[in-house]
C-alpha cells in the first residue's frame, strides 16, 4: 500500500541515550525495570513522548533474554558489560541441559510482567501509534545460552553446534516452540506488530543459517497465525532480523514474514531488487550516523531514500542495528526530521505502520 511518507522507528529507542530513561530507572537494575510493568510501560512510552510525531510505532521495553530466564536459567545485566550468564550451558550431559529440556515452561506465568506492561502501554497510546512486540530468535538465544554472554569468537556455540547438532537442534526447538507461545501471548495482551531479531545470525555460514537459524525462523513464521487463531484473535504482521546474514535476504523474503529487517551491510537498492515485492522491508541507517555532522546524516538519508525508492511504499525506515551509546537525542532527531525533508513530506501526523 502506498502512503504519504514511510512509518519510521528505531530499534532501542527506548533506552540510556534518552536523559529521562534513568530518572525513571531510578536505582532499579535493567531486569527489574522490565519486570515491573509500570516502568517497562513508562520507558516504552518516552521516544514517542521525547520526539511527538516523529515516531510511527513504539516498542515494548523488555529483553530478548527474558525466555532463557523462563527455562530456568539465571542472566545477569552488568553494568558497562551486558548480559552475562553465571552458569551457561556447558554440554548435553551438564545437569542444566537436561533440566532446561525437560521444563513445562508456562509461558503465560514466566513472562506474564510483559504482558501486564504491553495492556498497560497499548491503553496509554490511546491508539496514536502501534506497539511492537518482539522475542530473540531460538539460534541468538542459543548463543547468549551456551556462551554466558556476548562474545567475539562464538567458540563454546560452535563447539555446540558442530559436535553436538542433534543436541543443539532439540533445544532450538524447544526455544522455538517457547517463542511462539511468548509471540501469541503479547498479541493477546496488546501488540499489533511483533519482531524476531535473530542479532547473531551473521555468526553462521550460509550453510549453517540454513541447519541452525533459518527452520526455527520459519517454525515461528508458520506456527504463531495458528496459534493466534486458538485464542481467536487476527493475524498480525511478523517481522524478522537476521543481522548480518546478507546471505540470506533471498531465502528470508520467503520465510513466512512480512517484513525483513535489514542491518547496514545491505545496499537498499540492492535489497529491493531482491526483495522484488515479497515483503516490505526494514532498515537499515548505518547507526553510526548519529555520530557523524548533520550534513553526513542528511547524505546517508538521501542515499537511503534513493535506494528504497523514494519512501512511499514497501519500507519502515529504520537504523540497521539498535541506537548505540552516547548518541545525542538532538540528532536522532535530526535524522527523523530529515527523512519526512527527503521523502517530500513535513506532516507531524504519524504515517501509517502498516505492512502490505
Amino acid at each position: 500500500e502506498e502512503v504519504e511518507r514511510p512509518p519510521i522507528w528505531v530499534m532501542r529507542q527506548a533506552g540510556r541515550y534518552l536523559p529521562e530513561y534513568h530518572e525513571e530507572k531510578g536505582e532499579n537494575d535493567f531486569f527489574k525495570c522490565c519486570r515491573t510493568p509500570e516502568i517497562a510501560s513508562n520507558l516504552t512510552l518516552q521516544p514517542i513522548m521525547h520526539f511527538k510525531g516523529l515516531i510511527d510505532c513504539a516498542i515494548i521495553f523488555s529483553d530478548i533474554l527474558v525466555i532463557p530466564q523462563a527455562l530456568g536459567m539465571m542472566v545477569e545485566m552488568v553494568d558497562k558489560q551486558g548480559p552475562r550468564f553465571p552458569e551457561p550451558l556447558k554440554n548435553p550431559s551438564d545437569g542444566q541441559y537436561i533440566q532446561v529440556m525437560h521444563k513445562s515452561v508456562d509461558v503465560q506465568k514466566e513472562l506474564d510482567y510483559v504482558y501486564k506492561a504491553i495492556t498497560m502501554t497499548k491503553e496509554k497510546l490511546k491508539g496514536e501509534v502501534p506497539l511492537f512486540g518482539f522475542c530473540g530468535a531460538p539460534w541468538t538465544l542459543l548463543c547468549y545460552m551456551v556462551e554466558g554472554g556476548g562474545s567475539k569468537m562464538f567458540i563454546e556455540v560452535k563447539t555446540w553446534i558442530y559436535k553436538y547438532p542433534s543436541e543443539s537442534k532439540a533445544l532450538l526447538q524447544k526455544i522455538a516452540e517457547v517463542c511462539v507461545e511468548y509471540l501469541a501471548l503479547q498479541v493477546q495482551a496488546g501488540a499489533d506488530i511483533v519482531q524476531v531479531f535473530d542479532s547473531w545470525a551473521g555468526e553462521l555460514s550460509p550453510s549453517s543459517f540454513n541447519q541452525f537459524s533459518l527452520p526455527y525462523l520459519r517454525h515461528i513464521s508458520r506456527e504463531l497465525p495458528p496459534r493466534l487463531k486458538d485464542l481467536k484473535l487476527e493475524p498480525v504482521p511478523m517481522v524478522v532480523f537476521a543481522k548480518g546474514a546478507w546471505y540470506a535476504l533471498d531465502t528470508l523474503c520467503d520465510s513466512g514474514y512480512d517484513v525483513v529487517g535489514l542491518d547496514w551491510l545491505y545496499d537498499p537498492a540492492e535489497a529491493v531488487r531482491i526483495a522484488n515485492g515479497r515483503v516490505t522491508l526494514q532498515g537499515n541507517a548505518d547507526p553510526g550516523i548519529l555520530y557523524g555532522s548533520r550534513e553526513s546524516i542528511t547524505t546517508l538519508v538521501e542515499e537511503m531514500v534513493l535506494g528504497f525508492g523514494g519512501g512511499k511504499k514497501g519500507w519502515i525506515v529504520n537504523l540497521g542495528h539498535g541506537i548505540t551509546p552516547k548518541v545525542e537525542p538532538e540528532d536522532l532527531e535530526f535524522f527523523f526530521k530529515e527523512i519526512r525533508r527527503v521523502t517530500g513530506t513535513t506532516s507531524k501526523e504519524s504515517s501509517k505502520c502498516i505492512v502490505s
